[in-house]
């Protein structure tokens, strides 16, 4: 089985933005999955180089075009490197074997009589470098680019009959649904077809930047019929007859809405016009919103995603953009809800379940786990949660496979609280359950590993040397590897905590984070360019707080098993709870005025779980009980009825 992905090439005239990270993250989580279901996998991004954005660009720099894209090949290459992007092949336009390929198949569609010499004149957007109907512009104004300003032109060009392929589009179309996702966008481009097409331009006089036409060498190739034919020119094409059987046509070509009409209609006639077979599936995913607004670099509302991976390291980022938008959908990104999915999801969930695994192993089996028995009601919900997992992942819904796998983390928390191994571990009489409980948990971390491998790569393959995993993490196999294991020892591994909780302060939208080792200090935020001059400032006493502070409280349920009151004291009671550690703790919480010891064991009570010790009384406290008062009345607890477990998070 082989599997042939691309991405759309970027033009270099600046750095990728987390937008164009998006793209290139949520396909290389499509090309592991994929490995990991045993595919042979090419997978190919690349540089767009022909444009005369770039050509402006490397003029404004004092370099050669060429000369200023080979230093940006090494910008994009680092960032892709930084974002732990597994690409086979990387293609850029200036490279002769795409030359070969634009030559080779202008040539084919030239002798076939689909390109003829014409003129041309209209409006000219040079952000996308491309011309525009007078019916897609909104206020005189490309809505990709609403900051530039067109330019009318008029020019001698060849053209390709893009005109001549559309009833063949449309049956193409008919036959195969599933040629463009998701739905919304195969729908947009089905009513674009059926209005009828116009032949459009495929060269430009008068530049030297680019490919020579082969029979017209003193007009250049135009930048979007070039760079069309990198997905066939990377893999043989003009070039390697061998190479190009093995791999065309593409299994996916994963790009941005706002190109599909090129991918899915331009392209597909070029193809047609060679005689060359059509790609398999192409699939046009929304855009990263930046706190709402479109992130575009002429917009200036672009983030830098190596900013956003010095934070906390690749794969919380990774995650945050395959799990929290919906793939084919637009989503939005905020340093506010990223540092929140970041505490939640990784730091408080499955970094803590680790690392409560590893602790509990140590101190109850010297961290060797023993098989017991076939498994629990993990074991039935792993089998269960396998097979939508690989459903969501074959049908492109990244989203919903990153939440499936989350759920078997879930329930392990979960199951851990229920089965309570510290109270398991008191009772010699026991030590077989404990050993079946601790290796259940540490088998259902190892599937949820692997479930989150394309994801979290680096960090998937940390957790599962933890758990005992012997293979490498590149040669697990989905369908070997994400079964329940029931025959063979776990030898667990500590390690340092693999996301510790932020503690840093909240990030202004628009700024670069802080660097983790020295935070910026507090300042009043600027007013935005748009406030009236008259506004007032905020009150200094407003004391309220941002969602950031408030994530970093970690409230839970917790159970009372003893209670007494602390001596020569009339109001501290000592409580000892179960909060789903494994081992009890001591609280000191003013409430015997309240409540008599036989009355609160046996509660279920919140408690903020995250404090510093402190001493009361001589005593250690480590957490605090949450009641609720009038001023100067008895407290009263915030307790929770039968059903709600020890450990379990107050969200």
């Amino acid at each position: 089985m082989r599997f042939y992905l691309t991405t759309a090439i970027d033009y270099v005239n600046s750095r990728p933005h987390l937008g164009t990270a998006y793209e290139k993250i949520t396909a290389d989580v499509i090309a592991r999955y994929k490995r990991l279901c045993g595919f042979e996998t090419h997978f190919v991004m690349g540089n767009d180089e022909h444009s005369q954005n770039v050509y402006k660009r490397a003029v404004e720099k004092g370099l050669d075009p060429l000369e200023y894209c080979n230093q940006m090949e090494q910008e994009f290459r680092a960032v892709w490197k930084q974002l732990d992007l597994s690409f086979d092949d990387f293609i850029r336009t200036s490279e002769p074997r795409h030359r070969a390929a634009v030559q080779k198949l202008a040539q084919v569609c030239f002798d076939k009589g689909d390109i003829y010499e014409g003129h041309y004149e209209g409006w000219y957007c040079v952000g996308c470098e491309a011309f525009k109907q007078e019916k897609d512009l909104v206020d005189g104004k490309c809505p990709l680019h609403p900051t530039l300003t067109l330019e009318w032109l008029r020019e001698k060009n060849y053209f390709f009959r893009l005109s001549k392929y559309r009833d063949a589009l449309l049956a193409h179309f008919a036959a195969h649904p599933e040629f463009l996702e998701p739905e919304m966008r195969r729908n947009e481009i089905l009513r674009l077809l059926e209005a009828g097409l116009e032949d459009i331009s495929m060269s430009r006089a008068g530049q030297s930047w680019g490919i020579p036409l082969p029979f017209s060498p003193e007009s250049v190739v135009y930048v979007w019929f070039d760079a069309l034919i990198n997905y066939a020119a990377a893999v043989g094409y003009g070039t390697d007859d061998w190479l190009f059987e093995k791999w065309w046509p593409a299994d996916l070509h994963v790009i941005g809405k706002d190109i599909t009409r090129f991918h899915t209609v331009v392209w597909p006639a070029m193809l047609m016009s060679a005689g060359l077979s059509l790609p398999k599936q192409v699939f046009g995913h929304g855009w990263v919103n930046f706190g709402g607004q479109r992130m575009s670099k002429s917009l200036g509302t672009s983030v830098d995603p190596t900013d956003v991976a010095a934070r906390f390291g690749p794969d919380p980022l990774r995650l945050y953009l395959t799990k929290e938008i919906t793939y084919g959908g637009d989503g939005d990104f905020t340093w506010e809800r990223y540092e929140e999915r970041y505490n939640v999801d990784l730091a408080n969930n499955l970094g803590n379940l680790v690392s409560r695994l590893a602790a509990m192993a140590e101190k109850y089996r010297n961290l060797q786990l023993k098989p017991a028995g076939d498994g629990g009601p993990l074991a039935k919900m792993a089998a269960a949660i396998v097979p939508r997992y690989r459903t969501a992942m074959d049908a492109f819904a990244l989203h919903e496979g990153a939440a499936i796998a989350f759920e078997l983390v879930d329930a392990t928390n979960e199951y851990i609280a229920s089965t309570a191994p510290w109270k398991l571990a008191k009772d010699p009489a026991n030590a077989a359950q404990l050993d079946a409980v601790l290796y259940e948990v540490a088998e259902a971390i190892r599937i949820a590993a692997v479930l989150l491998l394309p994801v979290m790569p680096g960090s998937c393959a940390e957790i599962l040397r933890r758990v005992g995993e012997t293979r490498p993490a590149a040669e697990l196999n989905l369908d070997r590897d994400a079964a329940w294991r029931s025959s063979e020892a776990k030898d667990i591994v500590k390690g340092a905590a693999l996301w510790p909780r932020s503690e840093e302060r909240p990030v202004e939208e628009n700024t670069t984070p802080p660097a983790p080792a020295a935070p910026a200090a507090t300042a009043p935020a600027s007013a935005p360019a748009s406030a009236p001059a008259a506004a007032p400032a905020a009150p200094a006493t407003d004391d309220r707080i941002a969602i950031d502070d408030f994530v970093k409280v970690q409230l839970k349920t917790a159970k009372i098993v003893a209670a007494e009151p602390v001596p020569k004291s009339k109001k501290l009671m000592k409580l000892t709870v179960e909060i789903g550690e494994p081992e009890p703790r001591q609280i000191l919480a003013g409430i015997a005025e309240a409540y008599t010891a036989e009355e609160l064991v046996g509660k279920t009570i919140a408690v903020v779980a995250n404090l510093k010790p402190a001493k009361l009384m001589g005593l250690e406290s480590n957490g605090m009980v949450l009641a609720a008062s009038s001023e100067g009345g008895t407290p009263t607890l915030i307790t929770f009825g039968e059903g709600i477990e020890p450990g379990w998070r107050i969200k």
